[in-house]
């Protein structure tokens, strides 16, 4: 990342909580009118023939003695994750900084990252990026005075794109190919670097989730629901967990002609429980209708089953897409339940297909990288409707919790049943348990809802793909995540992770480094043996649990969440989304956090002196209080909203 100073949130402007704070067009280096790329061939063309051509430059950037010494100290500065390997250096690169203008500094190419420093300016300039947050590659040629000068982009999917500068040696491999190798390695026949690196951590994060365990902690199995081993060899659904929770009664062979009426066999199996009224959460992909309107029996008695296991009037059939999207999917063979499913009723929830998401986030990094455009910055982000989408997510697994919460057991599914549906149940399960809201609690929650439960990460995220306009990428699971965030504004003290967490984990997502995210599904992880040759991204995260806790963490079983899903309660998560402007305005540290950390600073030097003074260890009520742990799994249900 950029060593830029920047704080976790801009100061906002009074009455508008989603607008950034940026210094005044007076004192900004805006980047000349037109598209970035050709400012940045008229930057490149520039630069490099002013320092061919002024003898002043040119023997300055020619004093061997003080090169040497800069690599020299430059090497030092890049510190190595274990299994990263250098693949090439180059000097006398030129980082065309869209805030700050030129800088000259060495970049180092590794199978892991991309380092560029300089010590040309105090303090030194460092940056990174990892390879896998890499989209596309482009290349700029530029001719100057007869020598070959390259420029180089690196349009990214963590919000920015880094842009170069630098001369050919000829004995030099080329940069754009090596990067384009391991930024891109699956279209190279090389395995990710996930498989290359193998640090120790304490923790296991593969043994974080459970099923087994997680389904025990709900009340499974019980009278009306067990564990099925039904789809163990992947046969049933190629992209469900192995194991799934049905009704007691349906015998395997209807679980096999269910499957056979519902899109990619994902047939509706439950996730969560709520262990007083028994109302449940299931999940699955739309069902086969068509243009001819077909039914099948054997799923109308299936979701019959599902309605009595706790003996809900109505079964509520939540789909996620607008009403239009399902009645056109009935073309290509899908569709939706309609009357001929008794006792249920079906609600839309209008929430747009991956490609609308798509576009939205593009639209929302135009305005915020590199620039942020002061003076229509309220037009500009309400043209992107990104938080209109966040809205319209948190509505909709609103409606679900409130369902559940009443008594009401609900299906969920959208057209395949991994995308929208994994946001609807995960954020619901978050609304209504209050172990997800827990540090471990919530990376079961990803493992369940998102991972076992086959949501496209390889699909959505394109690891090691240089296919970067394919039409399966969708900045789904960065919604869920941004959703979250949005709850964890709303209520400060009911999740024990902080917003460090979260910004690891998208991070990470892109980077290849971790096991976690690789894959499509289960299965897939399990054929390319994903836990024992990776590490997880929860032994990262364990090794240092302390970063990632929320100091005001206070826990309260069964308190259920409503956060208000209103455009005047949400807000743009600046300090991931504009985290790379330095332009931002730090946001002072909270007063209380502040005198919290100071707190504590004062504590561990007072046991100190304590173990100075004394020859017997402190009294058990002066030691450092442990971790908050997981909250009771009891469900005793609290009703909390956001206070207007």
């Amino acid at each position: 990342m950029e060593k830029h100073p920047a704080g976790p949130d801009g100061p906002k402007k009074a009455g508008d909580p989603r607008r950034p704070s940026v210094r005044a067009p007076g004192e900004a280096l805006d980047s000349p009118a037109g598209s970035h790329v050709e400012w940045c061939k008229q930057l490149i063309a520039a630069t490099i023939s002013t320092q061919i051509s002024d003898p002043a430059l040119s023997k300055v950037s020619k004093r061997p003695n003080l090169r040497k010494f800069q690599v020299q100290v430059q090497l030092k500065d890049v510190a190595l994750v274990t299994g990263e390997s250098v693949q090439l250096r180059a000097q006398d690169v030129m980082y065309i900084c869209p805030f700050s203008g030129l800088v000259t500094g060495m970049l180092t190419l590794t199978d892991y990252k991309l380092y560029f420093n300089s010590l040309e300016r105090e303090p030194p300039f460092f940056l990174d990026v990892n390879l896998g947050a890499i989209s596309r590659l482009e290349t700029i040629n530029v001719q100057s005075h007869g020598e070959d000068s390259r420029g180089l982009e690196l349009v990214c999917k963590d919000m920015r794109s880094l842009r170069f500068a630098y001369k050919k040696e000829a004995d030099q491999p080329e940069l754009v190919d090596l990067l384009a190798r391991y930024a891109f390695p699956l279209c190279k026949g090389l395995a990710l670097f996930a498989f290359q690196y193998q640090e120790d951590f304490p923790v296991n994060g593969w043994t974080v989730y459970d099923p087994v365990m997680e389904y025990k902690r709900q009340g499974l199995p019980n009278e009306s629901w067990a564990l099925s081993r039904v789809n163990s060899s992947y046969q049933l659904c190629d992209t469900y967990p192995s194991l799934l929770v049905v009704p007691t009664c349906i015998p395997e062979d209807d679980l096999r002609r269910v499957a056979a009426f519902r899109a990619k066999h994902r047939i509706p199996v439950l996730s969560w429980i709520q262990r007083d009224n028994q109302a449940a959460i299931a999940r699955c992909s739309q069902p086969l209708v068509g243009m001819s309107g077909k039914r099948n029996k054997d799923d109308e008695r299936y979701l019959e089953l599902l309605r009595e296991t706790n003996g809900t009037p109505k079964l509520t059939i939540f789909d996620a897409r607008p009403s239009v999207n399902a009645v056109a999917n009935k073309a290509t063979g899908g569709g939706y339940e309609g009357d001929e499913y008794q006792n249920a009723e079906l609600i839309f929830l209008d929430i747009h297909n991956i490609h609308v998401m798509r576009e939205s986030l593009k639209k929302l990094r135009d305005i915020v990288y590199p620039t942020v455009e002061e003076s229509h910055w309220l037009s500009s982000l309400e043209s992107t409707h990104w938080l209109e989408h966040i809205k319209l997510v948190l509505a909709g697994a609103i409606r679900v919790a409130d369902k559940v919460s009443g008594g009401k057991s609900v299906v969920l599914h959208c057209s395949d049943g991994w995308d929208r549906t994994a946001q609807l149940s995960s954020l619901a399960m978050l609304m209504l348990d209050s172990h997800y809201r827990t540090l471990r609690g919530f990376e079961v929650l990803i493992e369940k809802e998102w991972l076992s439960f086959g949501h496209k990460f390889a699909s959505r995220i394109g690891h090691g793909d240089k296919n970067h306009a394919d039409q399966d990428r969708s900045p789904i699971f960065v919604q869920f995540i941004d959703c979250v965030w949005q709850m964890t504004k709303q209520f400060p003290t009911a999740f024990e992770f902080n917003e460090r967490l979260l910004a690891t984990v998208l991070e990470h997502l892109y980077s290849c480094r971790f096991g976690t995210f690789l894959f499509n599904c289960e299965s897939m992880r399990e054929l390319n043996e994903v836990r024992s040759k990776t590490v997880s991204l929860w032994s990262y995260v364990h090794s240092s649990s302390t970063r990632y806790l929320n100091p005001f963490y206070t826990p309260e079983s069964g308190r259920v969440l409503y956060p208000v899903a209103s455009m005047r309660h949400l807000e743009l998560w600046v300090s991931y989304y504009i985290r790379w402007n330095p332009r931002i305005r730090q946001q002072q540290q909270s007063p209380v956090e502040q005198r919290y950390k100071e707190l504590l600073v004062l504590r561990d030097e007072y046991l100190r002196k304590l173990e100075e003074l004394s020859p017997s260890p402190p009294s058990a009520h002066m030691t450092s209080p442990a971790p908050p742990g997981p909250a009771p799994t009891t469900q005793q249900f609290t009703h909390l909203h956001t206070p207007f």
